[in-house]
């Protein structure tokens, strides 16, 4: 009876070992063309079929340094021109808080709105009426560029214009 307990034991050791390291299938993957850059553009929703939520205006996009909200002095002439322009806008505008990949879900929502109303409250401060002015957040949602290093992260760190309701 102990010999046949052992045996059980010891396959039943077995069975355990190899559902936690058995082989597991990996789909191959189809090598990708070399380009030389490190990043590309992401898909559109023309090209991933989501719908667009917003229309982006013509405006300069404001860019921010990592895990930072406040308008970098190299982005400042920039949110400068854009409060330019919108004043001569009719319609509302919306400042669309954007992150790169690193972070969890929450704070990189977060850290988007908080940038969001960093660039509100500056163009509001150079004389655009806050009602005109609205905020969201995609956080890490909505990256401009794909990528997994600073090439590509640095252009995901941005407030970005639509036009709002």
């Amino acid at each position: 009876m102990r010999a046949s307990f052992a045996r059980f034991t010891a396959a039943a050791a077995v069975v355990i070992a190899m559902g936690a390291f058995g082989c597991k299938s990996t789909p191959k993957e189809t090598p990708k063309p070399e380009t030389g850059s490190e990043w590309k553009e992401a898909p559109t929703s023309r090209d991933t079929g989501a719908a667009t939520t917003s229309k982006k205006l013509d405006l300069t996009t404001i860019y921010f340094d990592f895990d930072k909200y406040d308008i970098r002095a190299d982005q400042r002439d920039a949110a400068r021109a854009d409060a330019a322009k919108v004043k001569g806008m009719s319609g509302n505008i919306v400042l669309e808080g954007n992150c790169d990949e690193r972070g969890s879900e929450e704070y990189n929502l977060a850290l988007g709105e908080r940038r969001a109303t960093s660039v509100k409250r500056y163009l509001v401060d150079l004389g655009v009426p806050a009602a005109r002015l609205s905020t969201v957040s995609f956080g890490k949602m909505r990256p401009a560029v794909t990528g997994h290093d600073e090439s590509a992260w640095k252009f995901n760190r941005r407030v970005d214009f639509a036009a709002g309701n």
